[in-house]
């Protein structure tokens, strides 16, 4: 596992949306005016960004870990609750005293009751009224896209354009074996 960051994954992994991009634009430059060789400038640039996508696929795979612990744990600690009350009623203790801790007492078991419905009859109660419906606007979409369903429907419809300006973004296209692991080492000596 790599232990340090490029300096550029380190300044890209500092941008803020808020923030101006004009110092980090001005290091982008640097690399491209370097004196390097251009594969060692893509290199490094697309390793950048290589190395932080891994980090947020690791931190990804962490957080869904640590979700699955935290559940497990959770689970654990309330078998080990009823577990001691259970122990503590069978030796009539209902609170015990600490220095640490002030007590330990045992909640009295309770019944929890909710309720549940079971439809038996759905089409009687869809002739009483209780239903719901909704437009589906993915139908009214593929029927715009007709000539027959553009008459029918054309009269109750409205369509708007709505343009959104995408920025332009680098993408990193990896090699298909294991030279990306040779060309980090490499860097690492070069950057």
């Amino acid at each position: 596992m790599k232990t340090t960051n490029y300096r550029l994954q380190t300044e890209i992994e500092h941008l803020k949306p808020t923030a101006k991009k004009d110092y980090f634009k001005n290091y982008v430059r640097e690399i491209l005016e370097s004196d390097k060789p251009y594969h060692v400038k893509a290199d490094y640039i697309g390793l950048s960004f290589q190395e932080l996508q891994n980090k947020i696929d690791y931190l990804s795979s962490d957080i869904k870990e640590l979700q699955q612990l935290k559940k497990t744990l959770a689970e654990a600690k309330t078998i080990a609750q009823e577990a001691t009350a259970s122990v503590l009623t069978e030796y009539g203790i209902d609170r015990i005293d600490g220095t640490a801790i002030s007590s330990l007492t045992i909640t009295p078991s309770k019944i929890k009751t909710t309720d549940k419905l079971v439809i038996t009859d759905a089409d009687a109660l869809k002739a009483l009224g209780y239903v719901k419906v909704i437009l589906d606007e993915k139908a009214v979409a593929d029927a715009m896209s007709t000539i027959e369903g553009m008459d029918e429907i054309d009269k109750f419809v409205e369509v708007s354009i709505v343009t959104e300006e995408v920025p332009a973004r680098i993408k990193i296209n990896a090699k298909r074996n294991s030279v990306n692991n040779e060309a980090t080492e490499l860097l690492e000596h070069v950057a």
